[in-house]
């Protein structure tokens, strides 16, 4: 079983469109908001990342809502 964490925040429509994809698949994920978690906000930004979503998949990093590249690695 993959390892799934998406960075989100409360006004990014494709971080909806995110998790309402992995819900659909049945894939269980860990939230982050970036919006209410000032960690995970630092953690996001010290990776090199200044905008939501980010999806880490393991270890492989998918920047916005890349259904391909999320079908690929799931």
């Amino acid at each position: 079983m993959k390892n799934i964490t998406v960075y989100t925040s409360n006004t990014c429509p494709y971080c909806f469109q995110v998790k309402d994809y992995l819900k659909e698949k049945n894939v269980s994920f860990t939230e982050k908001n970036i919006s209410t978690d000032t960690e995970a906000r630092k953690d996001l930004i010290s990776k090199g990342f200044m905008g939501v979503p980010v999806i880490y998949i393991d270890d492989e990093a998918v920047v916005g809502f890349d259904k391909d590249k999320l079908e690929q690695l799931l």
